[in-house]
Formats: C-alpha cells, sequence, structure tokens
C-alpha cells in the first residue's frame, strides 16, 4: 500500500424518505479526480450513504491508503463504533434487533478490510469543496432516479 493516499468525499441524497434516492462520490488520487454517482427510485437516505462509499471503494483497482470524507453520522459511527459490536452479536443491535442495512454494511465491511481507510466526518452544507461536489453529484443520482421512476410508471 505504498504511493500516495486515495482521497474520496461522498454523499447520499433522497427525495423523501423512503423515495427516490442518488449517492455521489468524489475520488482523487495526486491530481487525478473521478466523479461517480447513482441512484435507486425507492430507497432511504441512509442506503444512499452507505452506497456511495461502497461504490467508491469498488472503482480502486488495488489496496490502497483511503481517506473518506463523510457528512453522515450514520457511516462514521457505523464504522467506528458500531460494526465490530454488530458483527460480534451477528448482525444484531444491542437490544437485539437486526441491524438496518446489514446488507450494505456487510458489503462496505469486506470493501474496507481490503484497504488501510481512515474516516474522517465533515460538517454538510459547511464549503468543504470535496463535500460540496459529492453533494451534488448525489444530488444529480436522486434526478436520475426520479427521471426513471416517472419513465416506468
Amino acid at each position: 500500500m505504498s504511493g500516495k493516499v486515495v482521497e474520496i468525499w461522498t454523499d447520499g441524497a433522497c427525495k423523501g424518505n423512503p423515495g427516490p434516492g442518488g449517492w455521489g462520490a468524489l475520488l482523487r488520487h495526486g491530481r487525478h479526480e473521478k466523479e461517480m454517482c447513482g441512484g435507486e427510485s425507492a430507497t432511504t437516505n441512509n442506503r444512499m450513504e452507505l452506497t456511495g462509499v461502497i461504490e467508491a471503494l469498488k472503482a480502486l483497482k488495488r489496496p490502497c491508503q483511503v481517506v473518506v470524507h463523510t457528512d453522515s453520522q450514520y457511516v462514521q459511527k457505523g464504522m467506528n463504533e458500531w460494526l465490530p459490536n454488530w458483527k460480534r452479536r451477528g448482525w444484531r443491535t444491542a437490544d437485539k434487533k437486526p441491524v438496518r442495512n446489514a446488507d450494505l454494511w456487510q458489503e462496505l465491511d469486506a470493501l474496507v478490510n481490503q484497504h488501510q481507510v481512515e474516516w474522517r466526518w465533515v460538517r454538510g452544507h459547511a464549503g468543504d469543496p470535496g463535500n460540496e461536489r459529492a453533494d451534488a453529484l448525489a444530488n444529480l443520482g436522486v434526478r436520475k432516479a426520479a427521471k426513471h421512476t416517472e419513465i416506468s410508471m
């Protein structure tokens, strides 16, 4: 895992919760940048937050040192605080309920184990350029998902 750090900014958005949702990611390695977005016609904001990170990590072609910037406390706390306990309890919460979005948490956990990842929480809509770009990409994903929903109805 030598070389420069890959910095990733991700965001998720949802119009209605549940409703059409989108995710966005900005990946930066040195002077190189990649922008990604997508969406789903019926989802939640938390699923889109997780999907943004998952899709960004899937885009990495080899093990990397990664810094993930997210404005989602759900993602940041999930990875830094809650995940070990969920795994130990068989994907159950402290009150023995199934973990919401366990499918995505498990996929994210597997991807994170391929890299050296540092998680950084950033305040949303506070002027962080990477976060602002990820937010714009997530909203583009929402628009694409909403448009697809209108066409398919």
